[in-house]
């Protein structure tokens, strides 16, 4: 299938698919398409049980189709959509479909594992991949670049770390870095002990300082898990060995990531916390679109910190180095374990503290050797979920 390059405008407008359109990345993704849309057209946009935010910004797009992963959920949205000319699907084979379908660019905005099957399908078929979605990386590695490098797909990233690398690292082969460095806020509870910590529950957790994102991802900032799933996603997807990845405390969040290299310089992206800033650069690329954010102020901010992370107060940052350097399904059970953790957190089935316990616990149980296969990454993904829903203190 061809798939345009062009940069998107109104003479050559660019077709998109968003995949989690109604999670924090797609409705930012939304918000920057619907401000200039006639340089766009929406093939498809997906969620996973929120039907009234999917058809509402389906009608608002002119999407070609809508769909939603909870099969239970398709008569409410064939419902919502009644009257209009736009396709209603249902079930996770249907999101599949959809990131199948033409489009020049998607949004891989689906949180979590889940993410992994339908980001794949617009991977196969040579698509711009707006990647926010790093589990991808951290559960399948090596297999899931080469599938981008077998199909000729390219591979945008969207986090903002990740992007601010991006836009920086000007050396292809990697020879010239001396190191890439990940800027973390630190997360809500930065300053607090291990005790203030364990009395923390589910709100204290997602009301991160800086940031405005999903629950999950809120929660891994606060243990750093998103840093150490950052950790292993960097090392994929640019040419640096893993311990020439490194992590800095930065809580104003205005420098999102480093590169150093070996001439001394260090080049940085910098900008206010606004996602639509990383989100635009992958929209546009390769030419840069106009956004609403704030701009940064230097003056304004006066100073910016920087503090080494403490791995005994957040042990997520050495689980998941440990498990890069281990290689093979480790990662891959690492992150179930994660996203069970968080999840059981969350409903309060769990503490705080109980978080990187569970996931270490799992991950010590991993079993050894390479990735041979994806269907092996999936068939890995559901047993380690299974051992960390059972998981007891």
């Amino acid at each position: 299938m061809s798939v345009s390059h062009l940069p998107p405008s109104k003479a050559h407008p660019r077709s998109v698919t968003i995949l989690g359109a109604t999670g924090s990345v797609g409705c930012s993704t939304l918000d920057l398409i619907e401000r200039e849309p006639d340089c766009y057209r929406i093939v498809a946009l997906t969620a996973n049980r929120n039907v009234e935010g999917l058809a509402a910004a389906a009608k608002r797009v002119g999407a070609t189709r809508a769909v939603i992963a909870d099969p239970s959920c398709y008569t409410a949205l064939k419902d919502a959509l009644a009257g209009t000319e736009i396709e209603a699907t249902a079930g996770a084979e249907a999101v599949e479909d959809a990131a199948a379908m033409p489009a020049d660019w998607v949004m891989a905005g689906i949180v979590g594992a889940a993410g992994l099957r339908p980001t794949l399908a617009a991977v196969r078929r040579g698509a711009m991949v707006a990647f926010a979605n790093k589990e991808c990386l951290v559960c399948a590695g090596d297999l899931f670049m080469q599938e981008v490098a077998d199909h000729n797909a390219v591979l945008l990233p969207v986090d903002s770390e990740h992007n601010a690398i991006f836009q920086v690292f000007n050396d292809p082969d990697g020879k010239g870095v001396e190191k890439i460095i990940l800027t973390a806020s630190g997360g809500p509870f930065r300053t607090l002990s291990l005790d203030e910590m364990a009395g923390k529950g589910p709100a204290q957790a997602v009301a991160h300082p800086n940031w405005d994102m999903g629950a999950k991802i809120s929660v891994d900032s606060a243990t750093m898990m998103n840093k150490g799933l950052e950790l292993i996603e960097a090392f994929h997807l640019f040419p640096v060995a893993e311990d020439k990845v490194e992590i800095l405390v930065h809580p104003q969040s205005v420098i999102h990531s480093m590169v150093a290299y070996k001439d001394g310089s260090v080049l940085a992206q910098l900008g206010t916390p606004d996602m639509r800033t990383p989100i635009a650069y992958a929209l546009g690329w390769p030419s840069r679109i106009a956004t609403p954010g704030p701009r940064l102020d230097l003056a304004q901010v006066a100073q910016l910190s920087f503090e080494q992370p403490d791995e005994i107060r957040f042990p997520a940052l050495r689980l998941a180095r440990a498990a890069l350097r281990a290689g093979g399904l480790v990662p891959t059970w690492m992150n179930a374990a994660n996203e069970i953790a968080v999840a059981r957190f969350l409903a309060g089935d769990i503490g705080f503290l109980d978080i990187a316990r569970l996931v270490e616990a799992i991950a010590d149980q991993a079993p050894q050797g390479p990735l041979t296969g994806l269907e092996q990454v999936f068939a890995a993904d559901e047993e380690a979920r299974a051992k960390a829903s059972e998981w007891t203190q």
